[in-house]
C-alpha cells in the first residue's frame, strides 16, 4: 500500500473519531482553509442521468486569476460551488494541450465544479510548453489555488487532482510522479515521450481515442496505462470514433467518467464506484474499457 493511501485512510479515521468526540461534547467546528471536511461525499446519490447532465446539483460562481498575479503558470479561471454549508471541497486543476489555451477546456471546468469541486482551468506560460513544464505548472497552480486564491477557504488542500489534455495530459503524469500526495489524475488523449510510469502511485484514469493520429493510443495512452501500478487504482477508457481533439468540446463520456473518478478518489465517495467498476462495455461512445478494480484502494 502506498504512503499516500495510508495518509488518506488515516485522515478519514482520525477525522471520524474527532467528529464523534466533538459531537459528544456539543462542539461544532467551522472548516478552515486547510481543514478536511469529515464527510467528503457531496450531493445526492448519483445516477447515470445526474453525472451525464451538463450541470450537476451545485450552483457555481467564477473568478479569474490574471497572468500577472500568477507565479509559475499563466493564470486562469476558477469555478467553485457557492454553497458553504457542505464544508470544504476537493480541488481540480486542468491544463490545456500544445498550442492551446484555457478556452479549449472551458466546457469541462464548470461541469466538474457543479458536481462539488473547486476547479482551476489554467493557461500555461507558453502554448508550446512541454509535458514536464506543464506538470510543474499544474502543481504551481494547485499551490496557488489552495494557498493564495480568494476561494482557498472553500478547499481541503489535502484533496487535489489534476486533469490535462494532450501535452497537458502528459503533464498530469509528470505532476503525479512529482507529487504522490495528489488524489487523482486524468490524462485526456495524453502525449509524452516518457512511456513508463511504474513509479506513479496516484489513481489515474487514462482516456484515449481510437482515431487519435497525434498521440496514437498504441504509443501513448495504452503504454501509459499498462505501465501504471494496479494499486491504488487505474483505468483505461478508449473513446470510439473520436480524435485527439475530442476533449476540446463538450463530451458526455469524458465528463461522466471523469466525474465518477474524481468523486471516487478525491471525495472517497464509494457511491460512484458503480460507474467505473466494472465500467462501460464497448458501444457507440466507448471502444474499450479496462481497469484494476480488484486493486482499488479508496
Amino acid at each position: 500500500m502506498s504512503s499516500s493511501t495510508v495518509k488518506k485512510r488515516g485522515r478519514i479515521v482520525v477525522g471520524a473519531l474527532a467528529a464523534v468526540a466533538l459531537s459528544v461534547a456539543g462542539i461544532t467546528l467551522v472548516p478552515s482553509a486547510n481543514a478536511a471536511t469529515v464527510a467528503f461525499p457531496k450531493g445526492p446519490a448519483p445516477t447515470n442521468s445526474s453525472i451525464e447532465a451538463v450541470r450537476g446539483p451545485f450552483t457555481t460562481a467564477q473568478t479569474s486569476v490574471s497572468r500577472l498575479a500568477a507565479s509559475g503558470f499563466g493564470g486562469g479561471d476558477i469555478y467553485y460551488p457557492t454553497d458553504t454549508s457542505a464544508g470544504t471541497y476537493g480541488a481540480v486543476v486542468i491544463a490545456p494541450g500544445y498550442t492551446a489555451s484555457k478556452s479549449s477546456m472551458a466546457w469541462l471546468a464548470p461541469r466538474l465544479a457543479s458536481q462539488g469541486f473547486v476547479v482551476f482551468n489554467i493557461d500555461t506560460l507558453s502554448t508550446s510548453d512541454q509535458p514536464d513544464s506543464r506538470g510543474r505548472q499544474l502543481l504551481a497552480a494547485a499551490d496557488y489555488l489552495t494557498g493564495r486564491s480568494s476561494v482557498r477557504t472553500r478547499i481541503d488542500a489535502t484533496r487535489v487532482a489534476v486533469v490535462g489534455h494532450s501535452m497537458g495530459g502528459g503533464g498530469t503524469l509528470e505532476a503525479s510522479r512529482s507529487r504522490p500526495s495528489l488524489q487523482a489524475a486524468i490524462p485526456l488523449t495524453p502525449w509524452n515521450l516518457t512511456k513508463s510510469w511504474s513509479g506513479n502511485t496516484v489513481p489515474t484514469l487514462v482516456v484515449g481515442a481510437d482515431g487519435d493520429s497525434v498521440a496514437s493510443v498504441t504509443t501513448h495512452a495504452e503504454p501509459f496505462y499498462q505501465s501504471l501500478p494496479a494499486s491504488p487504482g487505474k483505468a483505461y477508457l478508449e473513446l470510439n470514433n473520436a480524435t485527439h481533439f475530442a476533449p476540446n468540446s463538450a463530451n458526455t463520456t469524458i465528463a461522466k467518467y471523469s466525474i465518477a473518478w474524481l468523486k471516487l478518489f478525491v471525495d472517497n465517495d464509494t457511491r460512484y464506484r458503480q460507474f467505473v467498476c466494472p465500467g462501460p462495455g464497448a458501444g457507440l461512445a466507448v471502444q474499450e474499457y479496462r481497469s484494476s478494480c480488484a486493486n482499488f484502494t479508496i
